[in-house]
């Protein structure tokens, strides 16, 4: 595969979040607005889909089993097997026309997670750290649309967009705290076609970041340079991650909503989900240690 190939035509309204599953090899990823969880495998194309009760922002892998689940009324446990859903945790009851949005595990296995206005673009966001023992600290506040989390190879940077400013954030990240400091603009897309969405970072310490509204994921350096361009059959490319056997997969999850009837048919593979080898490899998903 050194192309960029459809593996799964599935119409998703706002694909997110590719991860791969070591522990079921498929690579997961959801719809945030359908909404619903997906388990694609790789050997036999199959594809499986759990609905959700909620509008679902984001999700990871459980070290004891099963998921956690960002959706609009908080972070809730569920079990792939009989599909129970159960809430766990809500760090946002005062704010009720909010919602959980991007989130992943740092290398620690702590949930970072943003939230934000679900409606009209508003700053009432907050990023949160998340652990084991329900604690929660609040790390960003001020926030219209969180993305882009990712952590460097060995866990010592992290990065982090809000969409609408434009740039994607560098922050000097403490393992043992998770605290953040020292932020710096990795990339101004001020110039760029589209707006900084999902993010992943490979075993080379290398940025890959979905471009949303401009049919690209683009590779960065670590200095943030622009390493290489992967164009899309779809405006509307919303994420990006490594998976695989050998994670050396790259999956990319793309969108249909706010395309019009014209825009659909001349995109008639918005909404798929697309893999290609790139020659890179990428590192697994740290699973939540709680």
């Amino acid at each position: 595969m050194h192309k960029v190939e459809c593996v799964h035509k599935g119409n998703n309204i706002l694909g997110e979040m590719p991860v791969w599953s070591s522990r079921r090899k498929q690579l997961l990823w959801i719809d945030v607005r359908r909404p619903e969880l997906y388990a694609y495998d790789p050997q036999n194309g199959n594809v499986q889909a759990w609905p959700m009760p909620q509008v679902i922002g984001s999700f990871c892998e459980r070290r004891a089993g099963g998921l956690l689940l960002a959706l609009k009324s908080g972070i809730h446990l569920f079990d792939m097997d009989s599909g129970a859903c159960q809430m766990w945790l809500d760090p946002e009851t005062h704010l009720p026309n909010n919602r959980l949005n991007d989130g992943k595990c740092d290398r620690q296995g702590r949930f970072i997670v943003g939230s934000m206005y679900d409606g009209t673009r508003l700053p009432t966001g907050t990023l949160y750290s998340v652990d084991g023992e329900k604690t929660v600290t609040e790390m960003i506040h001020g926030i219209t649309i969180p993305n882009s989390l990712a952590w460097s190879p060995e866990g010592r940077k992290m990065y982090f967009a809000d969409t609408p400013t434009l740039k994607i954030m560098a922050y000097d990240y403490d393992a043992d705290t998770g605290a953040l400091s020292n932020a710096c603009v990795f990339r101004d897309m001020a110039d760029h076609p589209g707006r900084p969405d999902g993010s992943t970072v490979d075993a080379d310490g290398c940025v890959w970041n979905a471009e949303v509204h401009a049919s690209r994921v683009v590779r960065y350096t670590p200095e943030g340079k622009i390493d290489r361009v992967i164009e899309l059959p779809a405006s509307g490319v919303t994420s990006c991650g490594f998976g695989g056997n050998r994670m050396d997969t790259l999956y990319i999850t793309t969108a249909r909503q706010n395309l019009s009837t014209d825009q659909l048919a001349q995109q008639p593979l918005a909404g798929a989900l697309f893999a290609l080898h790139v020659g890179e490899i990428g590192i697994q998903e740290t699973p939540f240690l709680g």
